[in-house]
């Protein structure tokens, strides 16, 4: 909502949600969008788009690999919300997609800015420590330098770029650190996908020790924990 509500001027075209993951965003687009526009929903994950198919907001769901989409119509909002982390090539990828906008259309992005936090790069460099070789194999989302989008996209029209640190209150079960639990289905899938069990178990244990130091677990369980996003809004 932080990035849609920043979101001043759009085009006249389609409001496109890329990698619109199972609809969260569906109905407030929609409630941007207006009767008179198409929302479109596009992510590579049927069983995404399957509970997406709930979301009355949307008026069109299409399957697809954000790198080969391409919209039927110049949109005149293209917003992607903590999609195109997983999504490679931003040199090429941003440009395609602003080229992709009608005149006065915007291109709206948020994605998480953590891989240089501990929470993020103790995975990576505890997985290159056991592991030497492997880890570039792993798959793990990334996102450039936040300079490198400023030039990349400045030229290009009307840019602006921030970051919001969200602090969030984790919990977990007995025995594992709330900051492991969080991030091993997300940011560390990969790589814990690319161990044995055994490989899988020793990293865990280790990179739990480490968040232990880094991230102080409270009395009642908890850790207070630091997320940074970064956004950016390009209208052309």
């Amino acid at each position: 909502m932080d990035l849609l509500n920043a979101v001043g001027q759009m085009g006249a075209g389609d409001v496109v949600d890329l990698g619109c993951g199972n609809g969260v965003m569906g109905d407030a687009l929609r409630a941007r969008a207006g009767a008179a526009r198409d929302v479109v929903g596009v992510d590579g994950s049927p069983a995404m788009l399957e509970k997406a198919r709930g979301i009355k907001g949307y008026s069109v769901l299409q399957q697809g690999d954000i790198n080969d989409w391409h919209p039927r119509r110049a949109p005149g909002l293209l917003f992607s919300n903590a999609a195109l982390h997983w999504v490679g090539g931003h040199e090429q990828l941003m440009p395609k997609l602003v080229s992709m906008l009608g005149k006065g259309g915007t291109l709206a992005i948020q994605m998480p800015h953590q891989n240089k936090a501990p929470s993020h790069r103790v995975w990576l460099s505890l997985a290159e420590e056991l592991h030497p070789g492997r880890i570039e194999k792993m798959g793990t989302p990334g996102v450039m330098a936040p300079v490198k989008y400023e030039e990349l996209l400045g030229p290009l029209g009307q840019f602006r770029m921030w970051e919001t640190d969200y602090y969030q209150r984790l919990v977990a079960e007995k025995g594992s650190h709330p900051v492991r639990r969080f991030t091993e289905s997300t940011y560390a899938r990969p790589i814990l996908d690319a161990l044995d069990a055994d490989e899988k178990a020793d990293l865990i244990t280790r990179y739990e020790d480490v968040m232990h130091a880094a991230y102080p677990v409270r009395a009642d369980g908890s850790v207070l924990f630091p997320f940074r996003r970064m956004f950016f809004t390009l209208t052309v």
